[in-house]
């Protein structure tokens, strides 16, 4: 008897309260997982400037490290997201998750080969890269298909949001972990949780038609309001996956052109490259800013890093709750999505007025507001859970996050020889602010409509 067949029988009063509530847990899974995921990426950025003291590595190299994540994880995003549409979210992010957690672990024993740090070190980042490469395009697809429309907004907000609740919860830990007992343990502590976390998700996640705990009324709320619950339904023959297989390359080749042929999608992921910009500043030189540039120690560095974080936290879940509300209140999707997205980032350009100001206090306060506004503005992966045509929801995921990758290659890259040429931050933050700005105008002046595609009409539009 399945779970479905069971809700014919008499409940008690405690599940009748906790009924249709199913899809939070699993939005709460997504929540913790990405942010692990988050701390896996800022252990370097925390444990960075002791590493350079202890291995010789210049600005320059730190940047090279910074970016080798972004290179593996825009090399894997389209296949990664193929394979979420072949075999599932559960199985190919479950696979990921402990990965990339095990290539963190290992992290922690680059001190042993001193001579070689920085090409292991680059190495490493590299495969944990590769392993995270599913992870959002993951995000999506599952809220996708648990959430309806109208409360995506919020889903996707909150998801996207633990990349700012990771520095807030991990970041003073971090700290901590190097100044009492090396940086080392950084990547030890952090990858250790990864692990176990791992094995956890293949309790929690399943498909919303076969999960054990899935209630009939919820199931029907959510398959009426537009969720795709069927996303992940197995291939009906073994015959049918061959010949799946088989046309894949030319099938997505021809797919990921009719994505980039179609203005609003190209505009959301020109969007996203802009908004990751801002990501990847906070991310990898946010640190080293407050201890190079404002003379902070680690621990101090750690502690005053999570305020623009959970500024951010703020911002993304307060965008995802307004977007959503506006929809519900009768704004179109379209306006519901880009009010925030746009209001938002135009708050995160106050970054460069950090360059005019002298007191501490004064940089942390505008580097919140700006992080804030960030988070506000970051509904990128909801606008793709509304528009993504959902044969192929994963691939476009993966186009949209290639497109993020990329700002996480050039921006470590870019600032760091900007503090090798000048030996200030001024530049940089200039750098970031502009970035912002140009995302405002991918989301006024390219994006159009939003509203979900059809991968039929889609294609015969670029043909």
């Amino acid at each position: 008897m399945t779970a479905l067949d069971r809700q014919d029988k008499p409940v008690t009063a405690v599940r009748a309260v906790t009924a249709g509530r199913l899809r939070y847990w699993i939005l709460a899974m997504l929540f913790i997982v990405t942010t692990i995921n988050y701390a896996d990426r800022a252990t370097l950025s925390i444990a960075g400037d002791s590493m350079q003291k202890d291995l010789g590595i210049s600005s320059g190299e730190l940047g090279v490290l910074f970016s080798a994540f972004s290179w593996s994880y825009l090399i894997a995003q389209i296949p990664g997201g193929w394979l979420l549409d072949r075999y599932g979210s559960k199985k190919v992010y479950g696979a990921a998750i402990f990965l990339w957690s095990v290539f963190t672990m290992l992290q922690g024993a680059i001190g042993f080969f001193a001579g070689a740090a920085v090409a292991l070190l680059f190495v490493l980042r590299f495969l944990v890269g590769l392993a995270e490469a599913p992870s959002f395009p993951g995000n999506s697809r599952i809220v996708a298909a648990w959430f309806p429309t109208k409360e995506r907004g919020f889903a996707a907000a909150l998801f996207n949001s633990a990349q700012y609740f990771a520095t807030v919860a991990f970041a003073p830990l971090m700290g901590w972990l190097v100044v009492s007992m090396g940086w080392e343990h950084v990547f030890t502590v952090v990858g250790g949780v990864g692990v176990a976390l791992a094995l956890i998700w293949t309790r929690v996640i399943h498909p919303p038609r076969s999960h054990p705990r899935m209630t009939k009324g919820e199931l029907d709320h959510i398959g009426a309001g537009g969720a795709l619950i069927d996303m992940d339904a197995p291939a009906d023959a073994a015959e049918a996956r061959k010949q799946e297989a088989a046309a894949a390359g030319k099938e997505n080749l021809r797919h990921v052109r009719a994505l980039l042929g179609n203005r609003t999608m190209l505009g959301v992921f020109v969007g996203q490259y802009f908004i990751n910009t801002i990501t990847w500043f906070f991310l990898t030189w946010f640190p080293v800013y407050l201890v190079q540039e404002r003379g902070m120690t680690i621990l101090e560095a750690g502690f005053v890093a999570s305020l623009p974080a959970l500024c951010g936290f703020a911002g993304g879940v307060l965008g995802g709750f307004l977007s959503d509300l506006l929809a519900r209140r009768g704004v179109s999707l379209t306006a519901a999505r880009k009010i925030p997205i746009v209001t938002g980032l135009l708050l995160s350009t106050s970054i460069m007025i950090c360059n005019y100001v002298t007191a501490d206090w004064l940089v942390v306060l505008i580097m919140s507001l700006s992080f804030f506004g960030k988070g506000l503005g970051a509904l990128g992966w909801a606008v793709m859970a509304d528009v993504s045509p959902k044969q192929i929801a994963g691939l476009a995921g993966g186009v949209f996050n290639t497109f993020g990758a990329v700002a996480g290659i050039v921006t470590p890259l870019v600032i760091g020889y900007i503090l090798d040429a000048t030996g200030s931050f001024d530049l940089a933050l200039a750098f970031v602010s502009v970035c912002a700005a140009l995302a405002v105008v991918s989301y006024v002046v390219i994006v159009r409509d939003i509203e979900r595609l059809d991968l039929a009409e889609l294609e015969s539009a670029r043909a």
